[in-house]
């Protein structure tokens, strides 16, 4: 046998418990064949070097978004304006290059006061400005004119009583509706923008949450977009729950709704392919939308739930019943409580072992909660970097009690459940590494501890951003570990994260990414050896 690559001279951590270190890998057809003594002697039509550098299982991100870190990328921020004055400086800086003008990364901490639609109206009309957590907006006064009564109502209004501009959840989804769709080919071009940044961080695997519809989709025709674009890795597509239709099936099916014509998790190839169903239970802890079941601390509100209970219920028994894997948005401990609720309904009703529902984000977990998780055998799928850049805020609005809950890591563990790591990029850094280091140190970007008692080992940070990010999309038979009969999906990294000082792993560099053994990313030029 003539191998097509066989990689040499570095340290392998394979993330596989039958094989946990090797030193020689070797790849036919995009897949690793054998490791060590398997493959050493075979001749191969390219040996790559590795020059002493780690190679590990390519990472999985579980829960991000694509289009909307490319769209990000190429959109004006205001997140290091430190006045409402700077930003309105910013907006009429910008060039209308359509009818609407748009701005990305308002976080009202970190400005004087809030921006109202009123300020918004200084600088023109149609005026979008997105919230950082992607939860909320800010709009001028003449979007406010064009918003369905239904969605006005929910608008946040000030001590006058009329809007101040600031929309969530619902009522930003029906702002989104007024300026969407975005075109399929800008699509395509923010698609290939995210996916590209994503293999420079060492992922080969992006799990997209939401296209179609819902608080983030961009177009109706947003798959098409998936399909044009260039990309370089491999991409798992959650569809909204939004596209679920009453259908007219056999009595004996027992399905009420589905996404036509019957496309549900599973289908697509090794590049482009469909995960879960993504449903939508609450908001966000940045917003303070997220549903939880005692008040903000310092705040009159405990959050909101997204939709109508009866709604956002029927949609995760009819879901489940048409045969998909969910994936069930919920931050707050109250929405956590609805998901499991709801899920152990829908498994009630249409019984199906196996199903591997997903609850993402799980922000807040209380103790009560954990076996329930556990006996449900539903996957967290978690960003612990929100607690690296924005936990001592949260921290501060959760209160001293509930701080230790958020984004868990051993209590889940503990209990044998599957933890899957994801960014939910661009609204944090998306960077795995960095991720893995605050799951063992639980430090935030100032230094101060977030539930020590949530510590992970390094080992164990790691399968959640491989094997454990695998396990969420379905596809841990195929990605997660550097094992014969899985694709050659690598990350090469400078430094062993399982040995370098816990303080560094954030830093170490991702010298390449492979997917099906073609580079994907190539810093240090292991290609052209």
């Amino acid at each position: 046998m003539i191998l097509d690559q066989k990689y040499v001279n570095g340290r392998v951590v394979t993330m596989d418990p039958a094989h946990p270190v090797a030193s020689v890998v070797g790849v036919w057809a995009g897949r690793v064949v054998g490791l060590d003594a398997d493959v050493a002697d075979l001749p191969a039509r390219r040996v790559v070097d590795l020059g002493g550098a780690v190679l590990l299982p390519g990472f999985v991100d579980a829960h991000n978004h694509l289009a909307w870190t490319g769209r990000a990328s190429r959109t004006a921020d205001i997140s290091s304006c430190a006045t409402v004055a700077q930003v309105l400086d910013v907006l009429r800086a910008l060039p209308r290059s359509t009818d609407w003008l748009e701005v990305a990364g308002y976080d009202h901490r970190a400005l004087d006061r809030r921006l109202t639609s009123r300020d918004l109206d200084l600088v023109g009309p149609r005026v979008y400005v997105q919230d950082l957590s992607g939860h909320a907006c800010v709009v001028s006064g003449d979007v406010l004119g064009l918003l369905p009564a239904a969605a006005l109502r929910e608008a946040q209004r000030g001590a006058d009583g009329e809007p101040t501009g600031f929309l969530a959840e619902a009522a930003q989804t029906a702002v989104r509706a007024l300026r969407l769709p975005y075109s399929l080919d800008d699509i395509a071009a923010d698609v290939a923008l995210g996916a590209a940044q994503c293999a420079r961080e060492g992922v080969v695997l992006a799990a997209e949450a939401g296209v179609g519809g819902g608080l983030i989709g961009s177009s109706p025709l947003e798959v098409e977009a998936y399909q044009r674009a260039d990309l370089p890795i491999r991409v798992q597509l959650m569809v909204s729950a939004d596209l679920l239709e009453p259908v007219v099936a056999h009595a004996a099916d027992g399905i009420r709704r589905a996404v036509p014509p019957g496309l549900r998790t599973g289908l697509g190839g090794d590049r482009l392919s469909i995960g879960a169903l993504k449903l939508w239970t609450d908001g966000g802890m940045m917003a303070r939308t997220a549903a939880l079941t005692e008040p903000y601390v310092g705040l009159d509100t405990a959050g909101q739930l997204h939709d109508d209970p009866s709604a956002m219920r029927a949609a995760i028994v009819d879901g489940h019943a048409a045969g998909w894997q969910l994936a069930v948005h919920a931050i707050g401990d109250r929405a956590v409580d609805f998901a499991l609720d709801a899920l152990a309904a829908a498994q009630e009703a249409v019984p199906r072992p196996g199903a591997r529902h997903r609850v993402e984000h799980c922000g807040l977990v209380r103790p009560d909660q954990l076996d329930r998780i556990a006996a449900l055998g539903v996957v967290p799928v978690i960003q612990p970097t929100f607690l690296w850049a924005y936990g001592d805020d949260y921290s501060r609005v959760m209160g001293p009690e509930r701080a230790p809950w958020m984004y868990r890591g051993r209590a889940f563990l503990d209990r044998g459940i599957v933890v899957a790591g994801s960014s939910d990029r661009p609204v944090v850094d998306g960077a795995p590494l960095r991720a893995v280091q605050f799951m063992v140190e639980r430090l935030s970007r100032e230094g101060n501890a977030i539930g020590p008692d949530e510590a992970v080992t390094v080992e164990e940070a790691l399968r959640a951003y491989t094997s454990g990010g695998a396990y969420a999309c379905r596809l841990e038979g195929a990605l997660g570990s550097v094992a014969p009969g899985r694709f050659a999906d690598f990350a090469v990294l400078e430094t062993d994260p399982l040995t370098c000082e816990v303080s560094r792993i954030g830093d170490i560099g991702v010298l390449a990414t492979v997917v099906g053994g073609e580079f994907a990313h190539d810093e240090a030029g292991f290609a052209a050896d």
